[in-house]
């Protein structure tokens, strides 16, 4: 009764069913993309745009124009510059996202530094905040993210293949390149749309603890894709929760929660390992 309570409550506040609604989409649509980004060894790509999507908001604000409007064509770009250079480039795939990821972020701190300056708006991108989800956004966000899940949902057994055995997928007819193409892309949707809620500096733990997580129990595709989604949403909504009761920066409680469910999967798989327990 207490739990329920104290949901009801939050819901009375239309910043909090905003945060809910916009987060938990994004946190669903993560967990989705995050099984192929980990298995494909895709996983800093996740990172290195959020850092994009920083430096991207951040000359956005600085020409008071939308903020999403301008970040998302930037960081879909970026995917697609981020996936060339790792799979034609000379440069190594981790050196060009590090490149790639900290002038983003070097060029988002200077735009800001020199025109708004590191006030509260400006944390509220790194770390995330509850109260920065606006209405306009909110739509934006459960458009995009319904149309993220059903490519998914429609492209499922093609992303399968091209994250198993991409050699093989090809021989057979299947164009892994676009697929993996459009794994990007919907990741760079996902996070975009998460920063408000998660900060630039943290959304990627929505795209990587979750599969991890599953990955120390489950060894089946289909298992570790239903994991990742109930312990994203899980760890979100608890987040979010302890956002409000302790006045914690969302983004931060989210990724403890999901750093502790990681330690607590990992238990359990070194257990069944040993043998310990079947």
């Amino acid at each position: 009764m207490v739990v329920i309570d104290l949901f009801n409550e939050m819901m009375t506040y239309p910043f909090m069913v905003r945060a809910f609604i916009a987060g938990t989409l994004v946190a669903l649509c993560a967990s989705l993309l995050g099984v192929s980004m980990v298995l494909k060894r895709y996983s800093m790509i996740g990172d290195g745009l959020s850092h994009v999507g920083f430096g991207a908001l951040a000359i956005a604000t600085s020409l008071h124009l939308a903020p999403l409007a301008v970040s998302l064509p930037v960081v879909v770009a970026a995917a697609f510059l981020l996936l060339r250079i790792k799979e034609s480039s000379k440069i190594k795939g981790d050196a060009a996202i590090a490149i790639i990821s900290t002038g983003s972020l070097a060029v988002g701190v200077m735009v800001i530094s020199m025109t708004t300056g590191m006030n509260t708006d400006t944390c509220n991108y790194l770390f995330g905040s509850i109260l920065g989800v606006n209405q306009s956004e909110v739509a934006l966000t459960v458009g995009l993210s319904i149309a993220v899940l059903l490519l998914f949902v429609l492209f499922y057994n093609r992303i399968f293949s091209v994250t198993f055995d991409e050699t093989f997928a090809k021989a057979t007819g299947t164009k892994a390149d676009l697929y993996n193409m459009l794994i990007a892309i919907l990741t760079a949707f996902t996070i975009v749309l998460g920063m408000r809620t998660m900060g630039a500096l943290l959304i990627s733990s929505l795209i990587i603890f979750p599969a991890l997580s599953s990955m120390r129990i489950f060894k089946q595709f289909k298992a570790v894709v239903i994991s990742s989604a109930i312990i994203s949403i899980v760890c979100f909504v608890s987040g979010l929760t302890m956002s409000y009761v302790y006045a914690t920066p969302t983004g931060a409680s989210v990724a403890i929660l999901n750093i502790a469910v990681f330690l607590i999967f990992s238990a359990i798989g070194w257990i069944r390992g040993k043998g310990l327990v079947k």
